[in-house]
């Protein structure tokens, strides 16, 4: 069998909305705020002797069954790590793949997410980004606005850091003096949005890579061996109940 037969015996159609297995029943409380860094797509590839490129394209049925998981858990905010400011730094043609095929997937899925009650939110710097790229997503934030089954943030563009320093240079234009973390987290990209309540990381790989480094302050850490391309919301899923378990105490005492 070759690579490329290989790959397309692995390749998954379009998720249905439910899932033929039962959804699990989360014994403690549902993380509010899901953070996923999806990692592994182009590993994925390479073990199939493919391109970096295919395991990208791979990962696009993984994005949705997510989402639709999440949806079933009763997740309310979804922030996915599609492209970090040090994406930059891969090669040219890995590069505009990633920016064509992130403004194609949101252009062929927005009326999905639309029927699904997502509303569409972006994060990330708009320096570099194709405006292409920012031209969907803002077509898809107008679509979706009005929807509150849960908040899909795709972090396109994005940095943690960056995003620390441009707010600092946001306060920093307007004269203040004096800073509180309220006001600091109300320059965010997304202040209405609240703090990460978990982190989820495929690959096995155990760093955050620069993801939302201030709203991740208190979250829990949950770090999949499956590469991002086998993942899906059953591995969402199992995280939520690794999740649901812990007792989460923020720098207090448990039972004080």
């Amino acid at each position: 069998m070759s690579a490329q037969e290989d790959y397309t015996s692995l390749t998954r159609p379009d998720p249905p909305f439910s899932h033929p297995e039962a959804i699990p029943r989360f014994e403690g409380k549902v993380p509010r705020h899901v953070g996923v860094i999806m990692d592994g797509n182009g590993r994925w590839a390479q073990m199939r002797g493919l391109p970096r490129t295919e395991g990208h394209r791979a990962a696009e049925p993984v994005v949705f069954d997510t989402i639709a998981g999440a949806i079933e858990a009763g997740v309310r905010y979804l922030t996915l790590y599609t492209f970090s400011t040090e994406n930059w730094n891969r090669s040219p043609a890995e590069v505009r793949f990633l920016m064509g095929f992130s403004r194609d997937i949101i252009h062929r899925r927005v009326a999905q997410m639309n029927d699904w009650g997502v509303r569409v939110r972006w994060a990330g710097r708009r320096p570099r980004l194709w405006g292409s790229v920012i031209k969907e997503l803002e077509r898809a934030e107008e679509i979706t606005k009005g929807n509150s089954v849960i908040d899909v943030v795709f972090a396109i563009n994005y940095g943690g850091r960056a995003e620390i320093v441009d707010a600092v240079n946001e306060i920093l234009r307007e004269g203040k003096k004096e800073v509180s973390e309220k006001s600091f987290a109300n320059r965010l990209y997304n202040p209405d949005i609240p703090d990460l309540d978990l982190i989820v990381r495929s690959s096995g790989e155990k760093r955050l890579s620069n993801f939302m480094l201030w709203q991740s302050a208190y979250a829990e850490l949950d770090f999949e061996p499956e590469l991002w391309p086998d993942c899906g919301r059953q591995v969402l899923w199992r995280a939520i109940t690794a999740y649901s378990g812990r007792r989460r105490r923020f720098g207090g005492v448990e039972g004080a």
